[in-house]
């Protein structure tokens, strides 16, 4: 992905920013620039970047469970957040600033110290090729002696103090990011999806999972289980609980959050309070399969024996069932319990499966039962 040219900037140099990346602080402490940059700040304190950075990375890590990479600070500082606040994996990203705006925890302050001992500096090396090897195994204030000696960057560093160091970022930068703004932050966005690729080689809808969860649009197969409903009762798979109209929620059996789709055969509907218990935890297998493979069986032969209930099913199949092979696999008409079962299971398994390799939580309902 090429990068808009400039007469009088080194945008190669820019190019290069990402190459031979093993840790993930690169990408995130660019991406806090741009964002502050964008805001209209040329002058920012390092403490300021990294909750920017700590908020870009919250939802990869507690929501997705992406690996930012081996042994990764910024990713073990997220964990530790997550232990001590009990903030949830889906906060606002204004929420979770000001809480660390406002945290005093000692062991917080010193990881978030960590991450500025490097990537602040190493960030702008292909602007430096004259700097090799141990020129840049010194202390702070002598690498930024240096670094502020060289031309063309595009930041530069104010008195050195700790958290709140000061970056002073320079004016043809300022003007070339704002002008260019959309194509850099694509092409950092590109960056960052083949690095977490690589890091997350069987996770599924990287692309989706740089950013906050959004809604998801599930009308159409609300809509499915109602009309199925009004014909025949439906009891969900967790509690037992009949659904009723005015109580129904479709819940993914293996976590939006890993899938990151909303295909047909992830969904099913549960309560409201149910599906808010159970989150993006994975349901024990061995319980709940069974379970649901019962309820997609009776939505199958009921989708093959009713109209309007075949009518409702073709309109999910527009949205919610994107593989022709899958369909028919499991909805080709004619099959028995066991076959579907088989099916079903084919699908379902090895992404639940890889999702629970990723630190999906198992989970079990512990509500009122009424079997």
């Amino acid at each position: 992905m090429q990068l808009p040219y400039s007469n009088d900037l080194e945008i190669e140099h820019l190019s290069r920013l990402f190459e031979n990346t093993s840790e993930c602080y690169k990408f995130f402490w660019f991406q806090a620039i741009i964002t502050k940059v964008l805001e209209g700040k040329s002058y920012i304190i390092y403490d300021e970047l990294i909750n920017e950075m700590i908020a870009d990375a919250w939802y990869m890590v507690t929501e997705y469970h992406l690996n930012l990479g081996p042994k990764d600070t910024l990713e073990g500082l997220i964990q530790y957040l997550q232990e001590i606040t009990k903030i949830k994996s889906s906060e606002k990203k204004e929420e979770i600033i000001n809480y660390l705006n406002n945290c005093t925890d000692k062991e917080v302050a010193k990881r978030k110290r960590i991450l500025t001992r490097n990537v602040p500096y190493r960030l702008q090396a292909p602007f430096m090729d004259n700097m090799k090897g141990r020129e840049w195994d010194v202390s702070e204030s002598a690498l930024v002696e240096k670094i502020n000696q060289k031309q063309r960057l595009m930041y530069y560093f104010e008195a050195l103090n700790g958290m709140q160091t000061i970056i002073r970022f320079s004016e043809e930068w300022y003007s070339y990011i704002h002008k260019n703004q959309e194509i850099i932050k694509g092409w950092l966005r590109y960056n960052m999806i083949i690095y977490l690729q690589k890091r997350n080689p069987n996770v599924p809808g990287i692309a989706d999972k740089l950013y906050p969860p959004r809604e998801r649009k599930l009308d159409k197969v609300k809509k499915y289980w109602k009309v199925l409903l009004s014909i025949h009762p439906v009891k969900e798979i967790y509690g037992h609980i009949e659904l009723t109209d005015q109580d129904i929620s479709i819940d993914h059996f293996v976590p939006w959050s890993y899938v990151a789709n909303d295909e047909f055969w992830n969904l099913h509907p549960t309560t409201r309070s149910i599906n808010s218990s159970k989150n993006n935890s994975l349901p024990n297998w061995d319980i709940y399969f069974p379970q649901l493979a019962k309820l997609e069986f009776l939505s199958y032969e009921m989708m093959w024996k009713y109209d309007a209930v075949h009518d409702e099913f073709e309109k999910c199949a527009k949205e919610h069932l994107n593989s022709d092979e899958i369909r028919r696999k499991i909805y080709q008409e004619g099959q028995d319990f066991n076959r579907f079962f088989n099916a079903l299971q084919e699908v379902v398994h090895p992404i639940y499966q890889s999702a629970k390799n990723c630190g999906f939580k198992d989970w079990i309902y512990t509500g009122r039962s009424e079997i």
